[in-house]
């Protein structure tokens, strides 16, 4: 395995995270335990959940991703070789059963916290995160900016010295954030700089292949404010695994069994898929091999969080840690990137 600093810590963590939201519907306890056993095996010592899952949300699994892990952290004893990373979920209008009000009010912050710990059977989280931003913008598959009418009004400073607080009694040592652009960033970077207020160290977005919108401004923010990436779906829901190719009907694929992750099956993300296998298949790879590769090299990656159900899966993903491309294969990359750009936002 291979090691990266959480930024602006000295906090060890894997270059390959181990993604959970499976744990719970299409795995089982047992799996999910199998799963975690395997990846700490193999060198894997970073753990993301969050306390919606498992994926796709509901009433009846809510939080079921977080109890497997504590369940697993309370028969190992593995809790201290875990870096462990959750998330606080932000508003939406489906999820009311979560908690009274789905904000990142004070209350709301620490409640969710409070319930994470209990179903996670410990007394901290390394990295807390904000699963997406509580006002409306453009993430999961948006391009276009909708929050002109939006009534939210600015309260990045009081998250900050809420989560200051929480730090202080030891609940949470590291906050991030997800599905958030690079305004978002800096104004919370601008409240931590100047009120002495606790520094995002994360920022976990969706990366690969048929995904660089990463690079357009955010990278920037990585670069010169330190912010590592997180980068999730590396492999876009198993699209760039080629499996999909085949003519093979897989029907317990997330994209099939999910219809709402239907931004990975569009003809745009068909086509660039079969060109990147072409690559690989020009240099001795595999798409996966490929596909992890590009995300792995990158200078502004803390780490690729992987999903699998199986382990075998999980051994292919794993297994790519070692894998190296060359400058001709990242410009062959770029060449389709720049007749099909970023297929699947």
């Amino acid at each position: 395995m291979k090691y990266t600093t959480l930024p602006n810590t000295d906090i060890k963590v894997s270059k390959i995270c181990l993604g959970t939201m499976t744990f719970g519907q299409q795995n089982t306890e047992i799996e999910g335990h199998a799963q975690m056993d395997y990846a700490l095996e193999r060198g894997v010592n970073f753990f993301d959940t969050a306390e919606m899952y498992s994926v796709p949300a509901s009433e009846a699994t809510y939080g079921s991703t977080e109890k497997i892990i504590g369940t697993w952290f309370k028969k190992s004893g593995n809790r201290d070789k875990v870096i462990l990373a959750s998330k606080i979920a932000g508003p939406n209008p489906n999820f009311g059963y979560m908690r009274e009000k789905l904000d990142f009010s004070p209350a709301s912050i620490k409640f969710a916290v409070e319930q994470s710990l209990k179903r996670l059977q410990t007394d901290y989280i390394d990295l807390y995160q904000m699963h997406w931003p509580e006002r409306k913008t453009n993430n999961f598959g948006q391009r276009a900016f909708h929050g002109h009418n939006d009534v939210w009004e600015d309260n990045f400073r009081e998250i900050l010295e809420t989560f200051d607080g929480l730090i202080k009694e030891g609940k949470i040592k590291h906050i991030g954030v997800s599905n958030e652009n690079a305004w978002g960033m800096m104004r919370l970077l601008e409240e931590s700089k100047y009120n002495n207020l606790p520094r995002i160290k994360t920022v976990q977005n969706p990366y690969s292949l048929l995904n660089r919108l990463f690079e357009v401004n955010s990278a920037e923010v990585s670069k010169y404010e330190n912010v590592g990436l997180l980068g999730y779906s590396p492999l876009a829901f198993g699209v760039l695994t080629g499996k999909f190719l085949t003519g093979e009907a897989h029907p317990k694929a997330r994209v099939n069994l999910f219809p709402q992750y239907k931004r990975y099956n569009s003809d745009q993300c068909t086509e660039a898929t079969k060109l990147y296998l072409e690559i690989a298949k020009k240099h001795g790879l595999t798409l996966t091999e490929l596909s992890m590769g590009f995300v792995l090299q990158q200078p502004f990656l803390t780490s690729a969080i992987i999903g699998a159900t199986t382990l075998e899966q999980l051994k292919e993903n794993i297994d790519t840690i070692d894998v190296v491309l060359s400058k001709e294969i990242l410009a062959e990359i770029d060449a389709v990137q720049a007749i099909i750009p970023d297929p699947a936002p």
